[in-house]
């Protein structure tokens, strides 16, 4: 692996109930090639829908994309509190108009959809929310990871490591 050390990413994870792989696996992959990885969320301290817990490094609000090469949306079943929220889709908008990295796992995959950059775009989420993007005019393909262009997104647990290992191939670039 390419030694990544001047690259930074920052994972958005919900306060409450975000899927505890789907962090943890992703981002011990992005710290091993040597990637600075900074988790935001809206509240100080988060935790997993299996137990585990995080500290924000920043909240959501105050996150600049011009400090970062990649932004990260986690799944699990708190990442509703970002899907129609209105600074998360200005940091999914803006993250692809800087020409950075854009990234979501599972159901996070949402939030990239209602925030309009899936449209037209391949993408995976998970499975049971196919339809959701579908019917926000995204071209689903239901691969475990999936990559069109600079976002990148994966259809759940089982594929965080994949999809931390995607993240690194992508930021090597």
């Amino acid at each position: 692996m390419t030694k990544l050390e001047n690259k930074k990413v920052v994972m958005i994870v919900a306060k409450e109930g975000f899927r505890d792989e789907e962090l943890f696996e992703p981002k011990e992959v992005l710290e091993q090639a040597g990637i600075k990885v900074s988790i935001a969320s809206s509240a100080h301290n988060a935790k997993g829908k299996l137990g585990g817990q995080t500290k924000a490094d920043l909240m959501v609000d105050s996150l600049n994309i011009d400090d970062f090469d990649a932004v990260i949306f986690v799944g699990g079943p708190g990442s509703k509190e970002y899907f129609k929220n209105p600074t998360a889709h200005k940091i999914a908008n803006e993250t692809i108009a800087k020409g950075k990295i854009l990234a979501s796992i599972c159901s996070a995959g949402q939030t990239l959809a209602y925030a309009g950059v899936l449209k037209g775009k391949k993408a995976t989420v998970f499975p049971g929310d196919a339809e959701v993007l579908k019917n926000l005019g995204v071209n689903y393909t239901g691969k475990p990871v999936e990559q069109d262009g600079n976002i990148i997104t994966a259809d759940g647990p089982g594929s965080a490591k994949a999809f931390g290992e995607a993240l690194v191939r992508a930021l090597s670039k």
